[in-house]
């Protein structure tokens, strides 16, 4: 019996093992993996990793955009800010991108085009988040 729904592909499964205490070990079967931990003190909290791919998500987009720009980055960095709700259970309210940027030849328009087309189109994760989280950005080109 499959769980598919009408006009979806399959993912790759990912499976997580708990390695005690509030420690797992996080990827796809025969893949490479990733360490969480609950409460952030070994490694990144699950809500770190969320984080994390919205940043990652919107940096593999921006990178594909600058190219066919024909102005590639050379370096690129987000730092995320975020908000969570205060109440169980505390999910995403809202999340800023502040991307940095070395792209010689860009422009801070074009940069800034490749990331709201990233992020408001393209970006699968941010997508598949609660629609009232609103996602945000900031950018500065360095030289």
């Amino acid at each position: 019996m499959s769980n598919a729904c009408p006009g979806t592909i399959a993912h790759a499964p990912v499976e997580v093992n708990w390695l005690g205490g509030e420690a797992f070990e996080a990827g796809r079967t025969q893949g490479p993996s990733i360490r969480i931990d609950g409460n952030g003190q070994t490694a990144p909290s699950p809500f770190d990793v969320l984080l994390a791919a919205i940043a990652t998500c919107a940096m593999v987009d921006v990178v594909a955009i600058l190219e066919k720009q024909r102005t590639p980055a050379q370096a690129l960095n987000v730092r995320v800010e975020a908000h969570r709700i205060d109440s169980t259970p505390r999910r995403l309210a809202s999340a800023v991108l502040h991307f940095s940027i070395t792209a010689p030849g860009t422009t801070i328009e074009k940069a800034t085009r490749a990331i709201e087309l990233s992020v408001t189109k393209y970006c699968s994760v941010r997508s598949s988040l609660i629609a009232d989280a609103t996602v945000t950005w900031t950018v500065q080109l360095q030289t």
